[in-house]
């Protein structure tokens, strides 16, 4: 690696997040880890890697959900959301971490489990739930017992699921599956225990003697054997782990097939640029110019888009294009000034009047074809001012968000640098239920920039001082810093991703298989991927 290289700002961003990664992914710790092994159980991220085929690219959804809160000692809210393939097939999968205050569940956790619900039911992929939690992390229990997204909420989309969606949930109870929690693997299609370290039960037996004063363990009570052979409520049991995972890995396979996507799918090809030379085309200053297409070359087979309206609204790229063979309608912000003859320059990143219509526009042709779309961000706003007013900018932006808010195609967001303002909500924002969204570690989502919120602030303030031929003390100056870092703090893509606004941050290297993945498990059903879930009529 160059000292060019070793200092560019993605890099460096991307270096960071991989060591937040990688300590994330240790869960409560090797101490704990080691602990769970002497037990004779794995831990929540070893089962996902020997469920999913091995080899193939796994999503881990939600990592960083969480991970700057209760003082680091809650890593991915305690639960591991993930996307990968069994048997080939596009699945979901909820495994809690165990090494982690026992799998105990956190506010964040019950967001988490949602999330994956949300991606299994508008998917129509199938769910797999490791469950091995002492229940509610009690001290957060007013974060997690009530509320419309709750922990019932859990049980309300497993309910949906099971009566009305038909989306496969699988169960495995690996270890602990207490109180309420028990009503997430009895309200799925199969549950399966493993001898010896599974229990499901609404009380443990110490609360059992408390309440009861009946003596009994927790094998007896609700153990493997108990649940299979005396209950009936269980399924199947497995002599171990390896087995019970197996047994998962049959039954996925034993599924009808998915529904026949209409979209296009040919042969993969190679981009035409490295994803990592991603490293080198995004500028140092997210402020800065780059060439978006340089960008697209990195992520499209061949680099190859077939560019709508090529000529017209060039701050805004649509076109159709393929990743890995699989047709896709792209999205994408120019940055950079783009000059017209005899008329004003228009800024890069931007959205004006012309580039409103034709993005629209091309979302309806997407939506009559079945093109999934993926929206590259890098926005920074709509135009503002008299001339944007008296083009009609309010209605062309509400024509924008309309038709990509009831568009019925799968919508993927890829955020570049900037998600800022109103143009972040047209650009197939989190409150319009895209299917995924991930960030390179550039990305920046807020309304606006530090300097800009101190304007908007101050700005008034400062002029009248100006004309007054005063300047701002050392108090204000504080006060307009404060404003700065706290701007520079949220916008940071590691602060969407630990509060959800973001499914996942990616790094070049991982960019393009996370996009094929997504699209696939996007592809699974023909029914609308509008909110989280469509009821199919019941004549």
């Amino acid at each position: 690696m160059t000292e060019t290289q070793q200092k560019t700002r993605l890099r460096e961003l991307s270096d960071e997040f991989l060591q937040l990664e990688a300590r994330l992914k240790l869960g409560g710790g090797e101490a704990k880890i080691e602990r769970t092994h002497a037990k004779g159980k794995l831990t929540a991220r070893e089962r996902i890697d020997l469920l999913f085929d091995k080899d193939s690219y796994q999503q881990e959804i939600g990592l960083l959900v969480a991970y700057d809160k209760y003082d680091g000692k809650a890593p991915a809210a305690a639960v591991v959301t993930s996307l990968g393939q069994i048997n080939g097939r596009e699945c979901v999968v909820v495994a809690n971490d165990a090494t982690i205050k026992a799998g105990a569940w956190y506010p964040e956790t019950i967001k988490k489990i949602l999330r994956a619900q949300e991606i299994a039911m508008r998917c129509r992929v199938p769910i797999i739930y490791l469950v091995d939690s002492a229940g509610v992390n009690l001290p957060y229990q007013g974060g997690v017992f009530p509320g419309q997204y709750g922990a019932a909420r859990i049980f309300y989309y497993n309910s949906i699921m099971r009566k009305y969606l038909k989306v496969p949930q699988i169960s495995a109870v690996m270890g602990m599956c207490v109180a309420g929690g028990a009503y997430l693997p009895a309200l799925s299609d199969v549950i399966l225990m493993v001898e010896g370290t599974s229990f499901m039960g609404l009380g443990g037996a110490n609360l059992v003697k408390g309440a009861t004063g009946q003596t009994i363990d927790n094998e007896t009570l609700g153990g493997a054997m108990t649940h299979n052979s005396v209950s009936g409520v269980a399924h199947y049991r497995t002599a171990d782990e390896q087995e019970c995972i197996d047994k998962i890995r049959e039954l996925v396979s034993e599924l009808p097939n998915k529904s026949e996507s209409r979209v296009s799918i040919t042969d993969p090809k190679d981009p035409k640029h490295q994803p990592e030379e991603l490293y080198e085309f995004l500028p140092e200053d997210h402020r800065q110019p780059y060439r978006m297409r340089d960008v697209l070359g990195c992520i499209l087979d061949e680099g190859e888009i077939d560019e709508f309206q090529a000529d017209y609204a060039k701050e805004m790229i649509c076109g159709t294009a393929r990743i890995r063979g699989v047709q896709v309608g792209i999205i994408a912000n120019h940055r950079g000034m783009v000059t017209r003859k005899d008329k004003p320059p228009k800024f890069g990143g931007i959205v004006y009047t012309e580039s409103a219509e034709k993005t629209a526009y091309f979302i309806d042709n997407c939506n009559r074809h079945d093109t999934p779309i993926l929206f590259v961000q890098d926005v920074s706003g709509f135009m503002v001012g008299a001339d944007a007013e008296h083009s009609g900018i309010i209605r062309a932006g509400a024509r924008f968000v309309e038709a990509m808010a009831t568009a019925t195609v799968p919508k993927i967001v890829l955020t570049i640098n900037h998600a800022s303002g109103a143009g972040y909500y047209a650009m197939a924002g989190q409150g319009f239920d895209p299917d995924f969204i991930f960030s390179l570690p550039t990305g920046r989502m807020g309304v606006m920039e530090g300097d800009s919120a101190v304007q908007a602030i101050y700005g008034t303030m400062l002029d009248r001082m100006k004309k007054e031929g005063n300047e701002p003390d050392e108090e204000m100056l504080a006060e307009m810093e404060a404003v700065r870092e706290t701007y520079e703090k949220e916008l940071d893509a590691k602060y969407a991703a630990a509060r959800g606004f973001v499914d996942a941050i990616v790094v070049p290297k991982n960019l393009r298989d996370s996009l094929e993945l997504a699209l696939l498990t996007t592809l699974n059903t023909d029914q609308p991927h509008l909110g989280a879930f469509v009821l199919p009529r019941m004549d």
